[in-house]
């Protein structure tokens, strides 16, 4: 059983989590910024399909990228160095959630409801959440979105249109957060796909310790510039 949280962002201890299914730590409470940043802080986030309840979860273990580890394929920096994109960065945010969250089969369902929506809409309003956007011949074409607390980022969700479009997307970013002193980026679950790129897992309990270190929710969020990583690739 996992309890049900109340009024106030108070959170159970991460070992309560479950094992199977892998992390789910607690159920209800809201996805207003106060619930969202103390989630985040400690390793927690929202996670539930359209009709249930909001499920918080933390796995163990986690899935990380140290942004000096990440690993770019030749074919990827053939891509990189070809140029033939623009990357922005907060320049259409809604955009970027509204294109994660739909379906990738025809029929197919989206944790990414209208409601995850509106809640990480509003932490991008505030500062906290940001996009990093690829553009071909003007089109959005990937991209990702994610939460950023202090010196620590939270991957949420990517897409691509076109071939390695997600990939340059988050290859731009991992160049950002270095050159900004991020110390960790949370990919959450462990894939495949994310593995290539360079992400490792950790047990939770040593994630937890990086976020205390880093994932500072005292000073004002660092706004993004939209054009902040639109450089060529060397």
């Amino acid at each position: 059983m996992i309890p049900w949280l109340g009024d106030h962002p108070a959170f159970p201890p991460l070992s309560r989590a479950l094992r199977e299914p892998n992390g789910l730590l607690a159920a209800g409470g809201a996805l207003t910024p106060e619930w969202l940043l103390a989630a985040y802080q400690r390793g927690i986030f929202p996670w539930f399909n359209d009709g249930e309840p909001i499920l918080w979860w933390s796995p163990n273990p986690r899935m990380v990228v140290f942004p000096d580890e990440v690993r770019i394929t030749r074919s990827l920096h053939k891509t990189l160095r070809k140029g033939d994109y623009e990357v922005r960065l907060d320049h259409d945010f809604a955009g970027v959630i509204r294109a994660c969250a739909a379906p990738r089969e025809p029929g197919g369902r989206t944790w990414i409801t209208p409601e995850i929506q509106a809640a990480y809409i509003r932490m991008h309003q505030l500062g906290y959440a940001h996009s990093v956007e690829t553009y071909m011949n003007g089109a959005l074409v990937g991209g990702l979105y994610g939460m950023a607390l202090g010196q620590a980022f939270f991957g949420e969700s990517m897409f691509s249109r076109r071939t390695d479009a997600s990939k340059i997307a988050f290859a731009h970013l991992t160049r950002f957060l270095e050159q900004r002193n991020f110390r960790v980026l949370d990919c959450q679950m462990t894939t495949r796909h994310l593995a290539s790129l360079g992400g490792r897992e950790i047990a939770r309990d040593e994630f937890a310790k990086l976020l205390d270190a880093f994932a500072d929710v005292t000073s004002p969020p660092a706004r993004w510039p939209e054009d902040g990583a639109t450089h060529p690739w060397t």
